[in-house]
């Protein structure tokens, strides 16, 4: 909701429909009153029902000329010239009231009316441009609120004024009006108010009809026709429309009847009481229509359409059973409620059906036929007054009209009231986002194909279609008979593999022939590793047999990876399981020709992929308050060890890395701090303490040479380097000359550090730690609060000694975790090998930082080519996942020192930063019987671009794109994007994208390239993607 508001033009334009509704509202108000207090009986209902009858007849006599008008002007123009001209009609009234000429004030009743029937349609017309497609429920709920809120605002305002004004003794209706005479002032300075809030509006653009309207068009009745048809011939907009103007028919017959049968059955002749009653529909009216916003959120949520006809229709029939104001006022906002449900999505799905040229057409045939009905509602109302027929009598019957029509409407959208249902239910658990609703189209055959995670994905995508889906299924579920008489109402199709596919994908044909939106899977199976699998080519051969104006919406579905109802493992289930909402998000990406072939199709869904990540990572906290969440859900178990003996539990880490914390702060007041420190628990402790206090990690690499270090130690601006006299020790003894490297900065040691912490701080931290929960942790010890801030500088070498430093923020570090996680399947019993240098993105990423977030021990060993120590480590501990350079798994194969029972624990091995050579693959399966998988990234995404997999690999490639990331291969030269299996230049998108260079803004204009709305990583490298999706590489450069 609050996004609609802050969207440009919102608030003139609510404004602006708020005054127009008062207006209108107020004049008929006094206007009914006057009627109320000076007729009885049958001239009372007959009065009322013609004062109706002179605010619809414009709606019905101008039905063409008004949509004409709203769709050749600019809408916003159209709806200045109402407001003057309501102006003008409210000066003329006000003079009336003062003269006391009550029949030129009745009269002036259809004036306002027929600046209404070209205000209303330009009004609702603006709905979508202001608001969107994807919005058009929400919006459409809120204008109704507004709206209400007015007419309400005017009934209540008007009549408390008028009961006040007038004296017992008046009974003629020019009597009466000489005395609330000032209301017209109130309706004249409202009429100029919205007049001032629309110059506040921007003009919209012209938008020219098919047919021109001439005088002679209109008076024979062809524009009329003309229009017509364009409802007629879609089945949506006809149902909707005919939908709406049942239920307004109906209200007219329960405003025109309820004050006689009020006064008759209730003894009620206030007419104070009498509007507040009848007002209390219009508070329910509000009240439905904001809860059918928030309902619809991005989405037009159709399944609340029966829910409202049944509503409504139970509430009229309780009407005789109430005998106090007060219970037929909560009767009131019942039926008032159940109204809004019902009318909001309605309008949503005319608006969103209409096509743009049409619309305001399409908006004034809905007046029309709204109008015409509810006119001939309240002819038949007035007719059987005159006949003598009780009012009670008219309420029964009314209901009877809604509980049909409410009948009608669950016969007509079983599968609407299915997925409300099934989104009443499913959205207590999930928090559907609907993205790209403005690529599926209103109207006309459309397929749907998209990835598959788990058992609920065809609730998920229906939920979000404003369109009923008819999803194909496998033969065997659908034919289950617990859930035949289910799949059947949802127009499922089902589906056998092998020979009888045919006439399951010919069925599919004939439904996108008929103007249906098919969803199919292509992969035909749910995964089980979070990625998109290989691609069946069924829906190739639907598509051969459809029209050819049929198309594909691809899609992709974000968030269930990792909920109950997918393959994922317990683990992973644990860690992306939410106490409140989980997050799914539904992304629909741009219309494709129906002959795409699968891998532009899946190429196109990796795209979608990407949006919905970066879309998604928005909402992950920064990279300490996780560590924190991290630790609060595992706080005794062992989070750290190192092959120097350190152990340390979840919480003992944390406890270590706040009170380090609080040093750095006071020791480093810039913001980046230098850590030289090997892979241990000290350096993975400085490096989260830096974090957590909110700054920036700068590792330095004391293998590079000594004018790289110096380069660094400048761009950076390191004025402080923590390390610790150890490690300052071996790297003297190897010859280099630390002293020296650090002369205009200045060294902390880590000993220092640790002794100057006493005994009672480290146990009130401890405690801290252990009995405050994690939300207050992180207000007290967490600085980094901001998801886009620098969390780590890495500086990345190239052939100049000159090394670029990489801004990752917290965000590009915990989407590129979230990301590798998901991907390796992350199990209850898994153990990270950690042996990569912290300076290096793979070590400080994937083998540091996971671990610390997903909640996995992490066993740290300071030298990467030590194969014997690692194995001795990995042995030791049973750690299930290693991660390394080809260069150091080499080691491991050359290594007599090593033996194939060292590795047996280990459930994934991956290769990364540098090409795994095809011996080093060989002779490691070989030797250990373990598989290499080959991964592929670069310091500048995080690092983690694409892996392979146990149940995704391909020999000779590196993998798929990891969830949320999507490759380009493209021309170096025109960047045009090259066809599958041509090589070109690989770019790379996903959330995980580094913010730039340091200081060096002309090298990142280079490497991000903006295409489509988004930026691309111009890696330098060449490779190819071949039809299933998988990368190979050519050759690596740089820019």
């Amino acid at each position: 909701m609050q996004r609609l508001l802050h969207m440009k033009g919102a608030w003139p334009y609510l404004i602006a429909i708020f005054l127009n509704a008062f207006v209108d509202l107020g004049h008929k108000i006094v206007i009914q009153n006057t009627v109320f207090k000076s007729y009885d009986g049958t001239a009372q209902v007959v009065l009322t029902a013609l004062v109706n009858g002179l605010i619809l007849l414009p709606f019905i006599v101008l039905f063409s000329p008004a949509g004409h008008v709203a769709d050749s002007y600019p809408k916003v123009r159209v709806m200045r010239i109402s407001a003057w001209a309501a102006v003008a009609i409210s000066l003329g009234i006000t003079a009336a009231y003062y003269q006391g000429w009550f029949w030129l004030a009745f009269a002036m009743t259809l004036l306002l009316a027929i600046q209404s029937a070209f205000y209303s349609p330009a009004k609702y017309g603006l709905v979508k441009r202001l608001f969107g497609k994807p919005r058009l429920a929400e919006a459409n709920g809120l204008v109704q609120a507004i709206t209400m809120g007015a007419i309400l605002a005017g009934t209540l305002a008007f009549t408390a004024l008028f009961e006040t004004w007038i004296t017992p003794a008046e009974q003629t209706p020019a009597q009466l009006l000489r005395h609330i005479a000032p209301l017209g002032w109130l309706l004249v300075l409202n009429s100029a108010l919205q007049v001032v809030s629309l110059y506040r509006l921007g003009l919209d653009s012209t938008m020219q009809p098919n047919t021109p309207l001439t005088w002679q068009r209109y008076i024979k009745g062809a524009a009329l026709k003309d229009n017509l048809r364009i409802i007629a011939r879609q089945p949506v907009l006809r149902l909707s429309i005919i939908g709406l103007a049942t239920f307004w028919s109906v209200g007219q017959v329960l405003l025109a009847a309820f004050p006689a049968y009020a006064k008759d059955a209730l003894s009620i002749d206030n007419t104070l009481v009498l509007q507040g009653i009848l007002a209390a529909s219009g508070i329910g009216i509000a009240m439905g229509s904001m809860l059918a916003s928030k309902l619809s959120h991005n989405r037009i949520e159709t399944g609340l359409v029966p829910v409202g006809a049944l509503g409504v229709a139970i509430g009229l029939w309780c009407l005789p059973l109430f005998t106090t104001p007060f219970s037929q006022a909560v009767n009131f906002v019942f039926i008032g409620m159940m109204g809004g449900l019902f009318i909001v999505p309605l309008n949503a799905l005319i608006q969103f059906h209409a096509a743009d040229h049409e619309l305001g057409t399409v908006l004034a045939a809905n007046n029309w036929i709204q109008n015409i009905a509810m006119l001939s509602f309240l002819l038949l109302t007035a007719l059987f007054a005159l006949a003598g027929v009780d009012s009670h009598y008219l309420l029964l019957l009314i209901a009877s009209v809604a509980m049909i029509g409410g009948g009608y409407t669950v016969f007509k959208l079983p599968q609407s009231l299915v997925r409300f249902l099934l989104s009443f239910l499913l959205t207590r658990r999930y928090r559907v986002e609907v993205h790209g609703l403005e690529n599926l189209p209103a109207q006309g055959g459309v397929l749907l194909l998209g990835n598959h995670i788990s058992w609920v994905d065809w609730a998920m995508v229906q939920i979000a279609s404003p369109r009923p889906v008819r999803f194909v299924m496998l033969k065997s579920v659908y034919q289950r008979w617990y859930l035949r008489w289910f799949f059947k109402a949802l127009g499922c199709i089902p589906i056998e593999r092998g020979a009888g596919a045919d006439k399951a994908l010919a069925d599919v044909a004939d439904q996108l022939n008929a103007g249906e939106v098919v969803c199919l899977f292509p992969e035909g199976a749910i995964s089980s590793n979070g990625q998109l699998g290989e691609f069946r080519r069924g829906y190739e051969r639907a598509c051969k047999m459809a029209n050819p104006d049929v198309t594909i919406v691809p899609f992709y579905l974000r968030g269930l990876w990792g909920s109950q109802f997918s393959r994922s493992s317990s683990k992973i289930k644990e860690l992306r399981n939410s106490p409140l909402h989980r997050s799914v998000v539904v992304a629909f990406g741009t219309q494709l020709p129906k002959d795409t072939p699968p891998d532009v199709l899946k190429r196109r869904i990796f795209e979608q992929a990407t949006r919905s990540w970066q879309l998604a990572m928005a909402e992950l906290p920064t990279l300490p308050a996780a560590w924190i969440q991290s630790v609060k859900r595992r706080p005794s178990e062992r989070a750290l060890v190192d092959t120097q003996g350190h152990s340390l539990t979840a919480s003992q880490a944390l406890t270590a890395g706040v009170m380090m914390a609080k040093r750095i702060r006071t020791l480093n007041p810039g913001q980046n701090v230098g850590l030289l420190l090997p892979t241990s628990s000290d350096g993975v402790i400085a490096n989260m303490a830096t974090l957590l206090a909110g700054k920036t990690v700068v590792n330095l690499n004391h293998t590079t040479t000594q004018a790289a270090f110096a380069f660094t130690l400048s761009q950076a601006a390191i004025e402080t380097v923590f390390t610790s006299r150890h490690f300052v020790e071996k790297l003297e003894q190897r010859g280099l000359n630390v002293s020296q490297l650090l002369s205009n900065q200045q060294v902390v040691y880590l000993e220092t550090l640790q002794a100057s912490i006493s005994k009672a701080e480290r146990l009130s931290t401890w405690v801290a730690v252990r009995l405050l929960p994690a939300w207050v942790l992180q207000r007290c010890f967490c600085r980094a609060n901001d998801t886009s801030a620098t969390a780590a500088i890495l500086f990345s070498s190239d052939s100049e000694d000159q090394p670029n430093g990489v801004m990752l923020s917290h965000r590009n570090l915990m989407a590129n975790i979230k990301q590798t996680s998901d991907v390796l399947n992350t199990q209850s019993d898994d153990v990270v090998m950690g042996s990569l240098p912290l300076y290096h993105a793979f070590g400080f990423t994937v083998t540091q930082l996971l671990p610390l977030i997903e909640g996995l021990p992490l066993v740290s060993h300071a030298e990467p080519n030590d194969a014997h120590g690692i194995a001795s480590a990995i042995a030791r501990y049973k750690a299930t996942v290693m991660l390394g350079t080809p260069s150091f798994l080499s080691v491991f194969v050359g290594s007599p020192n090593v033996h194939p029972p060292m590795l047996e624990s280990l459930r994934v091995v991956v290769a990364g930063a540098e090409k795994l050579d095809e011996n080093v693959r060989s002779s490691f399966a070989l030797k250990f019987h373990k598989p290499i998988y080959e991964g592929y990234g670069a310091t500048e995404i995080g690092p983690v671009a694409s892996v392979n997999l146990q149940q995704g690999s391909q020999l000779g490639t590196v993998g798929m794109p990891l969830p949320g990331t999507s490759f380009k291969i493209v021309d170096p030269i025109s960047y045009a994007e090259q066809p599958t299996g041509e090589p070109g230049l690989i770019l790379i998108s996903g959330p995980q994208v580094m913010q730039g260079y340091l200081n060096d803004a002309k090298r990142t204009a280079q490497a991000l390239r903006e295409i489509d709305g988004h930026y691309w990583f111009v890696t330098g490298d060449k490779g190819l993607i071949d039809k299933d999706g998988f990368l190979t590489l050519i050759g690596r450069g740089t820019l």
